[in-house]
């Protein structure tokens, strides 16, 4: 996760509970963890636009080839 060790969470988990305190923390934690969902779920959302655009150019290429439109002579 992101290269970092056990030590180095533990130490970061402490910091933060020192930081913003027993009280904050698990909201602060629902709230990053809801930030990182949404992160994630527009990353995948892109890379699916991404691919399903790759494979229209990519029968749209097929096609030219079968008709015989890429050919020069």
């Amino acid at each position: 996760m992101f290269g970092i060790g056990t030590s180095e969470l533990i130490l970061i988990l402490v910091l933060a509970l020192l930081v913003i305190g027993p009280k904050e923390l698990p909201r602060i934690g629902r709230e990053v963890g809801r930030v990182f969902r949404n992160f994630q779920k527009a990353a995948d959302d892109v890379k699916e636009s991404i691919t399903r655009e790759i494979d229209i150019v990519g029968k749209e290429v097929d096609d030219a080839v079968e008709k015989g439109e890429g050919k020069k002579e």
